[in-house]
């Protein structure tokens, strides 16, 4: 075969291969690694440190900087009084908090700050009848576990009416109207909870 006789048709050739649409590759695409999941999402609802039976309730964790919702349940035995019902929730709760997150909770970014052997008890004798007494007073608290519980308990049986939920340390400290804002959810670090003093206790 007489190379010289084909070296002319070269160009043709290749001008007939690029008005088909065949284009030739010279750099291999990189697309990237494949897509992680996303933060702050669950795949399905936790069960981390569930009871098997018992009263559904969801927790403010921490995640990113912004306050996210996950399931959990408490128990509260049957036929329990409403003031008494209130004490027993708002300990599970305290209690579920304490809890660090489940495996598949902290691969999506969720920490949680409340300290555990976080106690609760009723109003004292002067106390007006819905507040709730925590062991270590809520200003003592970090800011992430104040709008941790108080998120929580707004978003609970032992809440108010109006979501707000009365707070106060042992002994006789001032007690203290709490409610869960919008701004205290998104920016639970810098934002404090709103809050008055509550009166005539």
């Amino acid at each position: 075969m007489n190379v010289r006789r084909l070296l002319p048709a070269l160009p043709a050739l290749a001008l007939l291969l690029t008005g088909c649409g065949i284009r030739p590759t010279e750099v291999p695409t990189d697309f990237g690694a494949a897509p992680s999941r996303v933060p702050c999402s669950l795949s399905r609802p936790s069960t981390a440190a569930q009871p098997s039976q018992g009263v559904s309730v969801r927790l403010f964790l921490l995640c990113g900087s912004s306050l996210m919702t996950v399931d959990r349940t408490v128990q509260v035995p049957e036929n329990t009084a409403d003031a008494r019902r209130r004490v027993l929730v708002t300990q599970g709760l305290l209690d579920q908090l304490a809890v660090p997150p489940s495996a598949a909770e902290s691969a999506a970014g969720y920490t949680t700050h409340v300290p555990g052997g976080l106690t609760v008890t009723g109003p004292r004798p002067k106390d007006p009848g819905e507040a709730l007494r925590l062991s270590t007073a809520p200003e003592s608290l970090t800011p992430y576990a104040l709008a941790q519980i108080v998120c929580t308990l707004s978003d609970s049986a032992a809440a108010e009416g109006d979501g707000s939920v009365v707070l106060g340390g042992p002994d006789g400290t001032r007690l203290r109207r709490y409610q869960c804002s919008e701004d205290l959810r998104s920016h639970p670090g810098t934002t404090k909870p709103q809050s008055t003093p509550v009166t005539g206790d």
